[in-house]
């Protein structure tokens, strides 16, 4: 069984619960069983295979400790040379056996476990997938990453270790004292007197141990964080500007000597409870020796003999092991129960933007974008949208804009259904969003935010994701009007160079004209630009805006946008202000009604504009 917190795996103490895992205790309920019996269900046969040769390895390993008994008794004290060797033979073959099935039950085993993480990771990220965009916006991302990787993972050694284990320890303890019995019931009393004294120090040096182990990995904790904000790619920045390199390490060194005091505690006192265990393992065996030696010198027993007190030790030795482990149940069948409801809780999120069991399928060919009434909010009682009230024809192009905070970006994420409103209508081409089927709705949009994300993979692969039956030509002709071709074609390697870790190796000006090109690639009937072009100097912009004007040609387009360039070009002009449409119109109108549209001119566009 895996060594867990206080444990050596066998040989170790028992294992023990942190406090926050007493708190979080799950209740074991009939639903739950039957749904984690649900996973294994599919390998039932598997398991009966597994379970038949548990139970045969377990029977047979008594053999070779009874073969011992008759090898004293019969062939070393009857001086049969053809006996012993007739006997070495058959304990031999008995003990290859046992590896044998071992073997094959290890085999199936492993077999059964990595096809059950199998499924269960292709339905976690599936169900991921579905989920809406707010599960990514409020989860922490190392959370999915753990319940993705980790906890699925931990389901292996709940099943080859815990599951089997158990029902392994236990058919070994029941065929040995069955065994035990058979041959010797007051020698086997002796034998089984000693257990108790492995539980009691068990549990005490447990406690030390599982205390030590806790204050090390608080302390490891506190060197992995540290490790993670200083060596990562602005963390490690922000130590050299700041020219902190020697506090840094000096802190580390601390840090890193604390935790190499605790590991040595804690080992050492792993060193001494072995030392223990070993004297009150060895303790057993001395004791049969002298109650087997006792029965037959002074009380002439003559039911008892040489061979079957050296079968008797043989078989109490094969009983210590599975007993301490079998200590841990209670405690690894919790953490095993724990394990499977965070698996389950990811499960049980609700997605609430549900694709249409009856969705239409409109002309989305020259699609308009409708906001009839539509509230929205994040959070209950917070909200950002009250009352938006617009109309874009189809292949117009509209502007937004407004005050930081103000929630344009939220407009435009319920177009494609990023969110679902709490109230009202989105509608495009006519039909609300919500009835459309959602992959054709998503197709139909195109969608550029102002923090471009770029796979960790070539220039081509992350343009291709928009097409992936694009030919080269159209690939460079999407990058010709996003004016990145010539920079990637002056590439050692051109479209095939990797870009980094979310496009790291590219400037950020470079990466949103590659997102640009991958959404021209695309072919949307709706463009959206979550202020596109704000990672662009001015040059840049420029030299894309004539392009992005003949991109946005024959589109319904909707821009959010800082640069007065931008929404110059726009046939409407949308002021979202206290959650409302509070104007809407030319550039040259807004200014005239001296509203938000003309605060906003004075203190964003207008400096904007002198700098282009």
């Amino acid at each position: 069984m895996a060594a867990g917190p206080g444990g050596m795996g066998g040989r170790g103490p028992v294992h023990f619960m942190t406090d926050e895992e007493k708190q979080q205790v799950p209740k074991v309920t009939k639903a739950l069983l039957l749904r984690i019996a649900s996973y294994l269900k599919p390998y039932k046969f598997q398991f009966f295979l597994v379970f038949v040769a548990i139970l045969l390895s377990a029977a047979i390993g008594l053999l070779p400790s009874i073969i011992t008994g008759r090898i004293v008794d019969q062939a070393l004290v009857g001086k049969n040379l053809q006996l012993l060797v007739k006997l070495l033979i058959a304990a031999f073959a008995t003990m290859t056996l046992s590896q044998v099935i071992g073997v094959l039950e290890s085999y199936i085993n492993a077999w059964i476990s990595s096809r059950i993480i199998f499924d269960m990771k292709n339905q976690m990220y599936a169900h991921l997938q579905s989920m809406p965009h707010s599960f990514f916006t409020s989860e922490k991302q190392g959370d999915i990453i753990t319940r993705m990787n980790s906890d699925i993972d931990g389901v292996s050694n709940v099943i080859s270790g815990t599951l089997t284990q158990v029902v392994s320890n236990v058919a070994t303890v029941v065929t040995t004292v069955i065994a035990l019995f058979a041959m010797s019931p007051k020698l086997a009393i002796v034998g089984i007197a000693i257990v108790p004294l492995l539980v009691i120090p068990t549990k005490k040096v447990g406690v030390t141990r599982f205390k030590l182990l806790n204050e090390a990995r608080a302390k490891s904790d506190e060197m992995n964080q540290m490790v993670d904000e200083t060596l990562s790619v602005s963390g490690s920045l922000l130590v050299k500007l700041f020219t902190k390199e020697e506090v840094e390490y000096q802190r580390f060194v601390k840090i890193n000597e604390e935790v190499t005091q605790y590991n040595i505690k804690e080992q050492r006192s792993g060193q001494w409870f072995r030392v223990m265990m070993g004297m009150f393992t060895q303790l057993g065996p001395l004791l049969i020796y002298f109650a087997g030696g006792y029965l037959i010198i002074r009380r002439g027993d003559p039911n008892l003999t040489v061979g079957m007190i050296t079968a008797t030790v043989a078989l109490i030795n094969r009983l210590y092991h599975p007993v301490q482990s079998l200590l841990n149940i209670q405690v690894d069948f919790t953490r095993s129960l724990a394990l499977f409801t965070r698996i389950f809780d990811y499960f049980d999120k609700t997605n609430n933007i549900k694709d249409p069991l009856l969705g239409t399928a409109p002309d989305l060919s020259n699609p308009s974008v409708e906001f009839q009434h539509v509230a929205f909010s994040y959070d209950p009682g917070k909200q950002i949208l009250k009352d938006i009230n617009f109309t874009v024809p189809g292949g117009a192009m509209y502007a937004i804009v407004g005050r930081s905070g103000s929630g344009k970006s939220t407009v435009v994420n319920l177009i494609p259904r990023l969110y679902d409103v709490d109230s009202g209508h989105v509608k495009v081409a006519g039909q609300d969003v919500r009835s459309i089927k959602l992959k054709m709705l998503r197709q139909a949009v195109g969608m550029v935010s102002q923090e471009s994300y770029l796979f960790n993979g070539t220039i081509k692969e992350n343009l291709l994701y928009a097409k992936p039956d694009a030919t080269m030509e159209e690939i460079e002709h999407a990058c010709k009007i996003t004016n990145i071709h010539e920079m990637i074609a002056g590439l050692e390697k051109g479209y095939d160079t990797e870009v980094g870790n979310r496009g790291l190796k590219l400037s950020g000006g470079e990466k949103q004209r590659i997102s640009l090109a991958r959404v021209v690639l695309k072919d949307p009937k709706i463009l959206i630009l979550d202020e596109a072009t704000s990672a662009l100097d001015s040059i840049s912009e420029n030299a894309i805006q004539d392009a992005m004007d003949k991109v946005m040609e024959g589109r319904t387009s909707i821009v959010i946008a800082h640069r007065l360039s931008t929404i110059l070009s726009a046939d409407k002009i949308l002021v979202i202000d206290g959650g409302v449409v509070a104007e809407e119109g030319k550039h040259e109108e807004l200014l005239a009604a001296g509203g938000i549209y003309k605060e906003l001119y004075e203190t964003q566009f207008s400096k904007v504009l002198e700098k282009e």
